[in-house]
């Protein structure tokens, strides 16, 4: 898409919203499983994030993250390979639909390939948000996932 160009959405006669999907594919030097259980467990979450993590790690379960700035259900689970789940921030409006977001992890070398989709994304937060992924995600859990201190 063209920079600021979203998809368009269109719902049942209100007006047309603009939506975005961001696309990101990050390494790290770690297997697929650490990765994996990273994302998913709640006490690694919120020690690579630094911050509160709540994660029913069932199909169906709730998640609450970044002390209930990101909130969500699971919807597709599948063990060190890949997690689908609903997604929306306490930026959101009232009547933003639930965006989507999707882990693919793979095994790279020796480490993984995670390949990352963020979908129906209210245009106007898509730059903050993808700017957020690397920040507050990636990065750290590069360096929480990295080689450990002596």
């Amino acid at each position: 898409d063209p920079p600021g160009m979203g998809n368009l959405l269109v719902t049942g006669g209100r007006c047309p919203r603009r939506m975005a999907t961001i696309r990101q594919t990050v390494l790290f030097d770690a297997p697929p499983h650490d990765v994996f259980e990273a994302l998913m467990d709640s006490k690694k979450h919120a020690a690579f994030t630094g911050d509160k993590a709540k994660i029913d790690r069932r199909v169906g379960g709730i998640f609450s993250v970044f002390g209930g700035y990101a909130t969500g259900k699971t919807l597709r689970l599948e063990k060190d390979k890949g997690i689908v789940q609903s997604w929306r921030s306490t930026e959101f409006a009232k009547d933003d639909p639930d965006s989507r977001v999707t882990f693919h992890v793979s095994k790279r070398g020796n480490g993984t390939r995670l390949i990352f989709v963020h979908s129906n994304v209210p245009d106007a937060q898509a730059a903050d948000i993808k700017q957020g992924w690397i920040d507050f995600y990636w990065t750290q859990l590069k360096e929480y996932l990295g080689p450990k201190k002596a």
